[in-house]
């Protein structure tokens, strides 16, 4: 139980803050409107990192990510018995923070047409630079394994001051693979605030793209599971 509580709340707190920072630099009458992506890549290291902080506190390991979870578990570094309740925190945790951030900003949905004026889905879920099926999936199952291949070698990422090494490596991952697709990295992340996008009653919202969604679920769990066999050959 505990970890399903870990894992809730902590992809409730990356969420309200990765996504948050997207709605604040897209949205009319915003005061962060227009920043760049330097500052969507350092948003989204410091929500990983203060993610990480709450839920090791509650009593998870801080994946806050399917593919994390699936990549540490098929090869042994992490329980099988502990998947579907780190699964379920996530995915739910994730839907509950894009929630909240439509409460936050819905005054500034309703006065910010789609999608000139910024207000679409990619301010909670990802989409490609260029789409390409193939290479999409590529971008987000590499820039995944980099992430989870460093995660299983920094060692309990959860401990210490680590989850600050965590965050700069989002960071890091965010500005040197994440300019094509918008570096998911995490089905979570991109799966629940593209469904809270879809159902809930978000003003004058645009599409979801969900003929996209695939990539941003698929790659992610590819590159997490090769990170996690990668590190058990080497072992």
């Amino acid at each position: 139980m505990s970890g399903f509580i870990g894992e809730f709340f902590g992809t409730m707190v990356l969420i309200v803050l990765g996504v948050g920072c997207g709605a604040a630099i897209n949205l009319k009458k915003s005061y962060a409107k227009g920043s760049n992506w330097m500052f969507v890549a350092l948003a989204w290291g410091m929500a990983v990192t203060f993610g990480v902080y709450v839920a090791a506190h509650l009593g998870s390991e801080g994946h806050l990510n399917p593919a994390v979870t699936l990549g540490f578990a098929c090869f042994g570094f992490f329980p099988w018995q502990e998947v579907l309740p780190y699964l379920l925190g996530q995915f739910l945790g994730a839907f509950v923070g894009a929630a909240i951030v439509i409460v936050q900003y819905y005054p500034h949905f309703r006065v910010t047409t789609p999608p000139e004026e910024g207000n679409q889905v990619g301010i909670f879920a990802t989409e490609p630079a260029i789409r390409n099926g193939v290479f999409n999936f590529l971008s987000e199952m590499i820039a995944t394994f980099i992430f989870v291949f460093t995660l299983l070698n920094l060692g309990d990422f959860d401990k210490g001051l680590k989850p600050i090494a965590v965050g700069l490596l989002i960071m890091v991952v965010g500005q040197a693979l994440g300019g094509t697709t918008g570096f998911a990295l995490n089905p979570a992340r991109d799966w629940s605030p593209r469904l809270a996008y879809t159902i809930l009653p978000v003003p004058n919202k645009s599409g979801a793209d969900w003929a996209y969604a695939w990539v941003p679920m698929v790659g992610p769990i590819v590159g997490g599971i090769l990170a996690g066999g990668l590190q058990r050959l080497l072992l």
